[in-house]
């Protein structure tokens, strides 16, 4: 009898491990050609009554300034890992095993992974399926829809998500027309959306747009978008 219970059980953890397999490299698989419909944080303004601002641009449309940018930021190990920042994560551990918040230390793929698929949070369940989405996406999509996922559904002021409606809500120009500065100026709210102003920004944001637009200009010298 507990013999054929914990068969039973086993037999259906198999089941449900190959059902999500089967089902996560399908959604991605989707992602990889369909843009993404909605994202977590998209849902929770629209259901607040927030005015959702969201135009999807192909990356070719996307000034390459705001790409350099965003990589000098966040990730300027983006066209050379397979998804992790392994330096990053052993010091995010390190500051976690020191206090009591989790902290991480992801990379461009990483919350690519999260803004596509999964939910805001902290959480290790998260974490551990985030993992796995950007293993997904690394191999499935490569970094070129790595990058224009991403630059189309990060959140860059409230209610207003990807380059495209960034550029016209806080500048009145394309993503295609985005000047060096004004790049920056975004990547420089990434971090903080909702506090930080791209348009309007405040002494903390002007000169962290400036050490950015620095940081751009080395990725664009030292070949760091040589992937996109």
């Amino acid at each position: 009898m507990r013999r054929a219970l914990s068969s039973s059980i086993v037999g259906l953890a198999r089941r449900v491990l190959l059902w999500s397999f089967i089902l996560s490299l399908g959604w991605v698989l989707t992602y990889r050609f369909v843009p993404v419909p909605f994202t977590w944080p998209m849902a929770r303004d629209f259901l607040a009554g927030q005015d959702v601002q969201r135009d999807w641009t192909a990356l070719s449309d996307i000034s390459p300034a705001l790409a350099r940018s965003v990589i000098g930021a966040e990730d300027s190990g983006f066209c050379s890992h397979h998804g992790f920042d392994v330096d990053a994560i052993r010091a995010a551990a390190m500051r976690n095993a020191q206090g009591d918040r989790l902290r991480g230390g992801s990379t461009i793929s990483q919350q690519t992974a999260k803004n596509a698929f999964l939910w805001p949070g902290r959480s290790w369940l998260r974490k551990g399926l985030e993992a796995w989405f950007t293993l997904l996406i690394e191999t499935l999509w490569g970094k070129q829809r790595i990058m224009e996922v991403y630059l189309n559904v990060a959140e860059m002021g409230p209610g207003i998500y990807g380059a495209e409606a960034a550029a016209r809500h806080h500048f009145g120009v394309s993503a295609a027309q985005l000047s060096r500065r004004q790049a920056a100026q975004l990547a420089a709210v990434l971090p903080q959306p909702i506090k930080r102003n791209a348009g309007r920004p405040g002494p903390f944001v002007r000169r962290y747009a400036g050490s950015i637009e620095k940081r751009a200009r080395v990725v664009a010298t030292d070949g760091l978008d040589a992937c996109l």
